[in-house]
């Protein structure tokens, strides 16, 4: 059983001087540590029997009491730490355990602030390399939106993001201002000198705005399971639901159509409609498209771990390439365009998205289509090489092999998809020849 002891050291000619407590921690005869306390006493008013001043010694009872006090607390001191610690414990880890406990001012962690737990969140939270971009975007508006605060409103000059104090009032202030953040963009210029956006800024719709609130939703939920805070400000705040537009995409025809368009004299614009029709062939998003190099060709596959889910659960898709995709890896296999392992003569995404849209035009396929303003939320009728973008190439192949296939987990598989995502059903449309066939069937 483990025993503590007090006990003073001193030379015959130092009794005069105040000499400091020590405390001898024993259990059983080879296991042995020692303290020196801060408390101290003359040599000739310890006690060392009874490890505390001596009882004729002559001394305010007061003093005497708080002395012997402090002796006892040390001694249980000493015992509690050893029972948490066992004899793992030495002389100089007991003697740091005993200062952690009697000066935790000198031990405390600075607060962590609302951007610091971001950054932590950005590095220890499994995410995507496209989903961390996209916490960085909401990173840099809520920054943008601090430095608003203390620009225009004079009560609040020393406004700064507090994990324990974001309310659903603020949730609704950083709606309103990621709506009107565009108009900002000349007004206080400041804003963005400071935090700026790679991009011209437009207009926000609700779903856009709906998008950066629930991946702050995520922010918090990551925060009170880490234990940074137990402010759950989303409970009293709610997020809109998103609204989409009727499913849109090109046919296989229009995709034919659009492969066997003769754009020999625009080289440039042939090279990224090839790269289009491939991706309509194997369905993968275009973050994946641009990754994609001549390794990522196996057995007749494209084969590539999709990028939404590799830092979760990683998952490996695998599309078979039908004649479309191997002659389009074929004319580049080559070509000295590509450097490398670089499978195709990728250019900026913003370019590539320009490419389709006139390619479309070239092709002739602009037929009308019915789609949701992100603005106003409400449908409006476009020609369809007016908002062609690297998604419709996923939406085609989806669309189409849902049509063909009616399963959406074989679908899923093929196109990276979760299971029974929700998502999926913004990709395909049950037409017109779907519910005939349905209904033919329980004729």
């Amino acid at each position: 059983m483990a025993t503590v002891t007090a006990f003073v050291r001193t030379k015959k000619t130092d009794k005069n001087k105040s000499v400091n407590v020590r405390f001898r921690l024993r259990d059983g005869r080879e296991f042995q540590l020692f303290h020196k306390s801060e408390l101290s006493v003359l040599p000739d008013k310890w006690d060392e029997k009874q490890q505390k001043i001596k009882a004729r010694c002559i001394i305010d009872e007061q003093q005497r009491k708080n002395f012997d006090k402090a002796v006892s607390d040390r001694k249980n001191l000493i015992k509690d730490i050893y029972l948490q610690k066992g004899q793992i414990l030495t002389s100089d880890i007991l003697e740091s355990e005993i200062d952690k406990i009697l000066h935790p001012e000198q031990y405390e962690q600075p607060r962590q602030t609302f951007f610091d737990a971001f950054d932590e969140f950005l590095t220890k939270h499994p995410l995507s390399e496209v989903r961390r971009k996209n916490f960085r975007v909401l990173y840099r508006a809520l920054k943008r939106f601090e430095l608003y605060i203390q620009k225009t409103d004079r009560k609040r000059r020393n406004f700064e993001f507090d994990l324990d104090t974001v309310m659903a009032d603020t949730l609704q202030s950083f709606s309103t201002f990621l709506k009107k953040e565009h108009e900002l963009y000349h007004t206080l210029p400041d804003l963005y000198e400071a935090f700026p956006e790679y991009h011209e800024q437009k207009p926000r719709g609700q779903n856009t705005v709906n998008d950066l609130q629930t991946k702050l939703r995520t922010f918090f939920l990551w925060c009170n399971k880490q234990g940074k805070t137990s402010n759950r400000p989303f409970e009293l705040f709610k997020i809109d639901e998103c609204v989409y537009g009727t499913p849109f995409y090109i046919t296989i025809d229009e995709r034919n159509l659009l492969y066997d368009t003769d754009l020999s004299l625009r080289p440039a614009l042939e090279k990224q409609r090839d790269i289009f029709v491939l991706q309509c062939v194997i369905g993968c998003r275009v973050g994946d498209l641009y990754k994609l190099t001549k390794k990522n060709v196996i057995d007749g596959e494209i084969q590539y771990i999709a990028g939404k889910t590799k830092d979760g659960k990683p998952r490996t898709v695998k599309v078979p390439m039908n004649k479309y995709a191997r002659a389009i890896v074929g004319k580049y296999k080559d070509s000295p365009e590509c450097e490398g392992d670089m499978l195709f003569p990728f250019i900026s995404q913003q370019k590539y998205n320009d490419a389709i849209k006139e390619a479309f035009k070239a092709a002739g396929i602009t037929r009308s289509v019915v789609t949701c303003d992100p603005l106003t939320r409400e449908n409006v009728i476009r020609p369809i090489n007016e908002i062609a973008s690297s998604h419709l190439a996923r939406r085609c192949f989806v669309g189409n092999a849902y049509k063909v296939m009616k399963d959406q987990n074989l679908v899923a598989e093929l196109s990276g998809h979760k299971q029974n995502s929700n998502a999926f059903a913004r990709y395909r449309e049950v037409d017109r020849q779907m519910r005939d066939e349905v209904v033919s069937m329980i004729e």
